[in-house]
């Protein structure tokens, strides 16, 4: 899809900061519509289906959290959350409610912007990359880059995007350890800053969802100091 046709929906109360995102993102050549009210968010991300949604936190009424939770089991189209603080809570129950990045207040447009396109370039994908598989089967689990979904056994995981993404690149290079630094550049194009706490939050959130042991994890290791490790014997073993 070339980016001129991605259509942002951004939900945020804030009318004169809307649309001034609005028309810096419009003049990079997308799509935007504004919807500044909490309670008619969630039947419009659902019906309208937008390429990206730009949720802010804190919105009377209905709040983020509770519009994200809300569409995720109908919408699969990535969630960029805005929150006016920049403690860990507000981050991690973001990302917990389904959210697929995380921007805080005061963002610059240029920042903004970047984020979209890392989000919808990585949803689109740059097509299948030669020498690299599109699926991968290790026991029970199956992964299918392609259609974005992951199986075990007979049963449809329930992956956000950017805990697919994950996953898929923790699988994709089973038997090598990856750090935060490696993971964060490849998933979101910026440099780790040593504090963001999102891998581990969605590294928490897949393990139980692939039959691994969220105390004793067996797929996906955590090598201290180092970073992340899936473990091929384990996951065929599944």
């Amino acid at each position: 899809m070339e980016q001129d046709c991605w259509r942002i929906l951004i939900v945020e109360d804030d009318l004169r900061l809307a649309e001034l995102t609005r028309d810096y993102l419009v003049a990079h050549g997308l799509r935007v519509d504004i919807e500044s009210d909490g309670a008619q968010a969630a039947a419009r991300i659902i019906d309208e289906r937008p390429d990206l949604v730009i949720l802010d936190l804190m919105l009377p009424g209905v709040d983020g959290l509770s519009i994200c939770k809300q569409v995720r089991p109908a919408y699969a189209g990535p969630i960029l959350m805005l929150t006016a603080r920049t403690d860990d809570t507000d981050q991690v129950q973001g990302l917990e409610s389904g959210a697929d990045d995380y921007v805080c207040k005061p963002v610059r447009p240029l920042v903004l912007l970047a984020r979209i396109r890392a989000l919808l370039r990585r949803r689109e994908g740059a097509g299948e990359v030669e020498g690299t598989p599109q699926r991968l089967e290790f026991g029970a689990l199956r992964l299918d880059n392609a259609r974005r979904e992951a199986w075990l056994g007979e049963e449809l995981i329930d992956l956000t995007g950017a805990e697919f993404d994950l996953l898929w690149l923790l699988a994709v290079n089973a038997g090598r350890i990856l750090s935060r630094e490696e993971i964060f550049n490849a998933l979101r194009g910026i440099e780790y800053d040593g504090q963001d706490r999102s891998i581990d939050v969605r590294i928490s959130r897949i393990r139980p969802k692939i039959g691994d042991d969220p105390v004793l994890p067996r797929l996906i290791k955590t090598i201290r100091g180092k970073g992340y490790l899936f473990v091929r014997e384990a996951a065929e073993e599944l």
